[in-house]
């Protein structure tokens, strides 16, 4: 399996006062952080190596998961520094540790799919990037995703719009390419790098049935407990 970078250095505003003195992947999820259950979900997917890019109260996880091996993991970690920087600008530092070909999965995102076959279709697609997304029409989340044969035809984060049908549903694929190389701290946001492979036909789409969660929100929360008390004998 290709290596996969978490991104779990936001700030997690929305979430406040729950996220005033933990981040948001330390929230506790029936009696354990929410990191526990994706590292579950991880192992159970074969994933060997893991780059968390963290920022924010960081080391509340590096304490809490260590070197990854309680889960047969190996996991690194990669830190902003003093400044934020941004989704996409946390990956490009993280670059060094995640090679030529690597999957990026958000901090809050637990996502019940075989990370085999989505590695697979990246292969198969040939293009410097591919990202996982859901029938959603404004059900789940934002739609924020025009798809068309096999490709992400605009990505567009926080727009509205009659042909945003579906959603980002947390997980992509990239080669390193995909990222600009110059040397720079300035902010950089993962949704920029998206939206511009779309524009150029490169950015490859695969289309999930099953439904996403995440602990994004207050709801999300509420969602993924009913998740884990309904399925935790089998996780």
């Amino acid at each position: 399996m290709l290596p996969v970078a978490i991104l779990a250095g936001g700030l997690a505003t929305r979430l406040r006062p729950l996220t005033e003195t933990i981040p948001k992947s330390m929230i506790e999820i029936c009696g354990m952080p929410f990191v526990h259950w994706q590292m579950k979900m991880l192992a159970k997917e074969n994933v060997k190596q893991i780059v968390f890019c963290l920022a924010y109260k960081s080391k509340m996880i590096s304490d809490f998961i260590g070197d990854g091996s309680q889960y047969g993991i190996r996991v690194q970690y990669s830190y902003d520094g003093e400044e934020q920087l941004g989704t996409g600008g946390a990956i490009r530092k993280s670059l060094p540790l995640l090679g030529d070909k690597f999957m990026v999965l958000y901090g809050d995102s637990y996502l019940p799919i075989n990370f085999q076959s989505v590695e697979s279709s990246f292969f198969e697609a040939k293009k410097p990037a591919l990202m996982t997304i859901f029938f959603n029409e404004g059900r789940l989340d934002a739609s924020n995703v025009a798809f068309s044969n096999g490709k992400v035809i605009r990505y567009g984060k926080g727009q509205t719009s009659n042909d945003l049908k579906y959603v980002d549903y947390g997980l992509s694929c990239f080669e390193s390419s995909a990222f600009p190389s110059v040397e720079s701290n300035d902010p950089l946001d993962l949704g920029q790098i998206c939206s511009g492979l779309a524009s150029q036909s490169l950015l490859a789409g695969y289309e999930v049935k099953e439904r996403f969660y995440e602990i994004g929100s207050f709801q999300g929360i509420r969602d993924f407990e009913e998740f884990i008390e309904e399925n935790k004998n089998v996780l």
